[in-house]
């Protein structure tokens, strides 16, 4: 492992020594013996895993102490009138005025982008300098990944960063709208694992956890304490590798967009496909394949493909109280022309239709509806992580905020690389992010006056 998967594994180690140490303060107990050996066998770990590191960070200072260059002697500079004289060519005087165009930097903006125009201006300077390294562009060579003197042999050591504006930029994008990652109840952390006491409790629960009791006076009161479970997730990782050709980075703006857009694009779906879809291995657990979920069965006799307005009505009724008004339909966007059209019919006290309650409103009809307007008063959200019209998955009525994501700190890393296709004249672009979820609850709630069970994930049975 290298030094960043070691101190991973220092957080994680960490954690699971706390868990151990906590367990056994809330019982308000000392440790079992079971738990001492193990809490023993993750600390004698930990110490371990610290000497690696700092054993691994010795010999990564005693290279670079190597690889410090000598200082060069400057000739002796003739002197004229008591100051020193210094000729200057054409070609000092040019990249002279290179550097100060490059560097003289009067905005934020410039500061934040390191003096590039846009993204095709930088990955521009980053094929002249493969082609030409010994004509590197200064921006590069003051901002270089791994230097710290600005020599310009650190591009062909490690490549170069992204300059900040583009990475977030990436974020925003992924953050953006039509990402479920920003509805849900994210949680930024530093390691690699977190742990969250949990209370799955309900408040008409009668045994487990906080109780109360209604007593007389004098009586002695009942004791209850609460009942607290641990979620810990660890971190998972989603990757682009964007690589790109000559022809590409000849037209920069065609390349500013390509990367920002494309790359982010793509890192936007997948994590919402993942919050809804996920299998939680490797990857979030999603809402269809998490255990709270609740489905509600398709109506008798029901036409296949088709959803209806007691469909809706169904699922409402299955969403817990508090949660309704912070719920939003996920929807398979060929439900909508369904959906545009649902209402329920209206009497007169007669068996006579005079005319339909509608439970759709159209967009701009009330305030907060978002694109695609509302049903039963909440926000409809189309996206093609939902399933198939027709089958389950195709419609769901969520809370987000019941759903835990967890994403590392740092948000998206970007780094770039001229060593992967060096032969073929190519660089290639990474993005990392790392996160995870899963829903808060781990099964549905029971009911105090009720058989059927409410969630805050409730999906329609296939029909």
């Amino acid at each position: 492992m290298n030094i960043e998967q070691l101190k991973a594994r220092l957080t994680e180690l960490h954690e699971i020594s706390k868990g151990i140490q906590a367990k056994a303060d809330a019982d308000k107990r000392d440790l079992k013996p079971e738990e001492q050996t193990e809490l023993d066998a993750v600390m004698a770990e930990f110490d371990q895993v610290e000497a690696d590191i700092k054993r691994r960070e010795r010999i990564m200072a005693q290279e670079s102490r190597l690889a410090t260059p000598q200082p060069r002697q400057a000739p002796a500079m003739p002197v004229a009138n008591g100051n020193p004289t210094y000729p200057v060519t054409e070609a000092m005087a040019a990249t002279a005025t290179v550097g100060l165009r490059n560097t003289r930097l009067s905005t934020v903006e410039e500061r934040q982008r390191w003096g590039f125009q846009n993204m095709g201006d930088f990955c521009r300077s980053v094929r002249a300098a493969v082609i030409n390294p010994g004509n590197m562009d200064q921006r590069l060579i003051q901002n270089a990944a791994i230097s710290t003197a600005g020599s310009e042999l650190a591009g062909a050591d490690g490549g170069f960063a992204v300059p900040p504006e583009w990475r977030n930029e990436i974020m925003k994008l992924v953050d953006g709208e039509g990402s479920l990652l920003a509805m849900t109840d994210q949680q930024r952390v530093s390691g690699n694992t977190i742990t969250f006491p949990v209370d799955e409790t309900t408040a008409w629960q009668t045994s487990g956890g906080i109780l109360t009791y209604w007593d007389s006076e004098l009586d002695t009161i009942t004791q209850s304490k609460p009942n607290l479970k641990d979620l810990t997730l660890k971190l998972n990782r989603l990757t682009a590798l964007v690589p790109m050709t000559e022809e590409l980075l000849e037209d920069a703006p065609a390349m500013a967009s390509y990367v920002t857009a494309k790359a982010g694009e793509k890192l936007a779906f997948k994590v919402t496909d993942a919050i809804i879809n996920g299998t939680g291995v490797g990857q979030p657990l999603g809402i269809m394949n998490a255990p709270c979920k609740v489905q509600v069965s398709k109506i008798g006799s029901q036409v296949a493909a088709t959803f209806h307005a007691k469909n809706a009505a169904s699922m409402m009724a299955r969403m817990p109280a508090a949660s309704f008004a912070r719920s939003v339909w996920l929807v398979n966007q060929d439900v909508m022309p369904q959906i545009m059209q649902l209402g329920f019919p209206v009497t007169d006290g007669t068996t006579s239709n005079v005319g339909a309650g509608a439970v759709y409103m159209g967009p701009g009809q009330m305030q907060g509806q978002g694109a695609y307007g509302s049903l039963f008063g909440r926000p409809i959200v189309v996206t093609e992580a939902c399933a198939a019209l027709g089958t389950t998955g195709d419609v769901i009525l969520a809370d987000m905020t019941k759903y835990l994501s967890v994403v590392k700190g740092s948000g998206i890393r970007a780094d770039t690389s001229i060593h992967l296709w060096f032969d073929q004249n190519t660089t290639a672009f990474r993005f990392v992010m790392r996160m995870n979820g899963q829903p808060w609850l781990s099964a549905a709630i029971a009911r105090k006056n009720g058989s059927n069970t409410l969630s805050h994930f409730i999906a329609l049975e296939g029909r």
